[in-house]
């Protein structure tokens, strides 16, 4: 059979990509190497009767026009927000708890500085005027002006609506891109706790510390999410992160795309009139392909003997790929209970996200020695125990939690190699979980773990990068992956990129296989019209 469209990859863009694109009347094909769909965004069964999400785990970028477009919660998706934002456990002293509502947060703040809960008013507006500024260009393709004069006038449109934020807005934007987010952050505040959880988003999947160039777009990028209407808000999947995936799957099969699992690509060749796709089950052919890999694979690996641009070929080969994220989901027998805040029974903390960043010289530190020796001495942790709120991931009265850490370098030094070194990185992990919750690791019944070499073999995040390449400025928008190839069509016609290495990269937004869609959809139509 001769599809229209083939996406390489079922993951959650490539299932988004694929369900719009058969909506608008193309013949498609999902082909992806594993049993399940769902790529980093998956559920697995890691310890008998413990469930959780494998690598991806907490939901907030995930576009609400998606969401209802594709009608996912009809087709089983059900999200709910957390407890409490996030609770930052202390070693000495009371914590701090970070409510989703303003007085309530003014009030936790207040707690351990009344200047600092002043401040947060402050810092709060300039930051969402650099987000009602950004947010309007995740779901749309990257401007460049000097590809056609249709660009051109589009980039006048995008440069007048930008301009109607107001020139305080744009200065904010331009600051907080180029500034680091600890700088930033040590503008507002004094208090070393509220510090840590806010410069926490500008290191997840940033191997960097937070007083590094390119941290304050990161810190913005994690702020641009929203949950059932609520700003910055973020929550669990009910069933983990795979019921995002198993929605986004029925909706595509609706809409009439065939999902072919457990089925490898092993090459795409450009032949007249489309390509051929082949498999470890046969060939495939297709007008159109888009990959929903990580750019390396689908250009070095997939294409090898396609006729690639040599810039655009260097331009891969030197594509940054590296996040030093390290994940861990655990079974536990118990609740953990903080020194901070005694207590084994469910409490709004237990369902928050739990971040183990008391300091941003906490977070530079672990950088920073990660870089000298591969691993941090202390790692960088959140502790997200999503059985608080729903109680199909574990047997009755007891707990899976997930733990994303940073920093952990790929390649480590003096020959040591991630299968040696694995057991040590989850021992510092554990430790501090341990040092600030006691019963932990006593607590522990069984855990599974994903080193960076681990997510690179599982998920085929290149370099385990769990965003397809750094998120820094020479790496997003119109140079994501490359100049004059932002706009998800590549050197090769007819083949496009709808994955995370494209705009605006990574999260579990579904934004690329949106926007990657509507590319293949105004080509195909345009081809149509010429026909005509």
């Amino acid at each position: 059979m001769l599809f229209d469209l083939i996406v390489v990859g079922g993951g959650h863009n490539g299932l988004v990509c694929a369900a719009y694109a058969a909506r608008a009347g193309l013949s498609v094909a999902v082909i992806e190497r594993y049993d399940e769909v769902g790529g980093a965004a998956f559920t697995e069964e890691f310890h008998p009767g413990f469930r959780n999400s494998a690598a991806s785990y907490t939901v907030s970028l995930l576009e609400p026009r998606i969401i209802e477009d594709l009608d996912l919660r009809g087709h089983g998706l059900r999200i709910v927000p957390r407890p409490l934002e996030n609770f930052v456990p202390a070693l000495d002293g009371p914590g701090l708890e970070l409510p989703g509502e303003s007085t309530a947060r003014y009030r936790a703040i207040a707690g351990l500085s009344r200047r600092d809960a002043d401040a947060y008013g402050s810092f709060s507006a300039r930051l969402n005027s650099v987000i009602g500024l950004v947010r309007p260009f995740f779901l749309e393709a990257p401007v460049q002006p000097w590809r056609s004069g249709r660009e051109f006038w589009r980039a006048l449109a995008v440069g007048a609506r930008t301009l109607g934020y107001g020139p305080r807005a744009i200065a904010a934007t331009i600051k907080l891109i180029r500034q680091s987010a600890g700088h930033w952050l040590d503008t507002f505040f004094e208090t070393d706790l509220l510090k840590g959880a806010l410069g926490f988003d500008s290191v997840v999947g940033h191997f960097a510390s937070p007083y590094s160039r390119g941290s304050g777009y990161l810190l913005l990028h994690h702020a641009l999410g929203e949950l059932e209407g609520k700003p910055g808000a973020w929550g669990h999947a009910i069933g983990g992160m795979g019921s995002i995936s198993n929605a986004l799957a029925l909706a595509a099969e609706k809409c009439g795309v065939q999902i072919r699992t457990g089925e490898a690509v092993s090459r795409i060749t450009p032949a007249d009139g489309g390509f051929v796709v082949e498999t470890e089950k046969g060939t495939l052919t297709s007008r159109l392909v888009a990959g929903a890999v990580h750019p390396k694979r689908l250009f070095l690996d997939l294409l090898a003997d396609a006729d690639l641009p040599e810039t655009f070929k260097s331009r891969i080969d030197n594509w940054q790929s590296e996040s030093a994220s390290f994940r861990i989901n655990v079974a536990l027998s118990e609740l953990p209970e903080f020194r901070c805040l005694p207590g084994k029974r469910p409490g709004p903390h237990h369902g928050a996200g739990i971040l183990f960043t008391p300091s941003l010289p906490y977070l530079d530190k672990a950088y920073r020695d990660a870089a000298e020796t591969g691993l941090s001495v202390k790692p960088i942790v959140e502790l997200v125990i999503p059985s608080v709120v729903d109680a199909t991931l574990a047997p009755r009265g007891q707990h899976v939690a997930s733990l994303f850490c940073q920093h952990f370098r790929y390649a480590l030094p003096d020959g040591k190699t991630w299968d040696q070194t694995r057991g040590d990185a989850i021992d510092r992990i554990l430790t501090i979980v341990d040092d600030y919750a006691p019963n932990f690791k006593s607590a522990v019944l069984g855990l599974n773990a994903y080193s960076p070499l681990d997510l690179e073999r599982r998920f085929g995040l290149v370099g385990g990068d769990i965003f397809h390449g750094a998120m820094i400025p020479s790496q997003l928008y119109h140079a994501r992956p490359a100049k004059r190839y932002a706009r998800y069509r590549t050197p090769i016609p007819d083949l496009y990129l709808c994955a995370a290495g494209a705009h605006p990269g990574g999260g579990v937004s579904g934004a690329p296989g949106y926007n990657a869609a509507a590319a293949i959809i105004e080509d195909a139509a345009s081809r149509a019209t010429r026909r005509q």
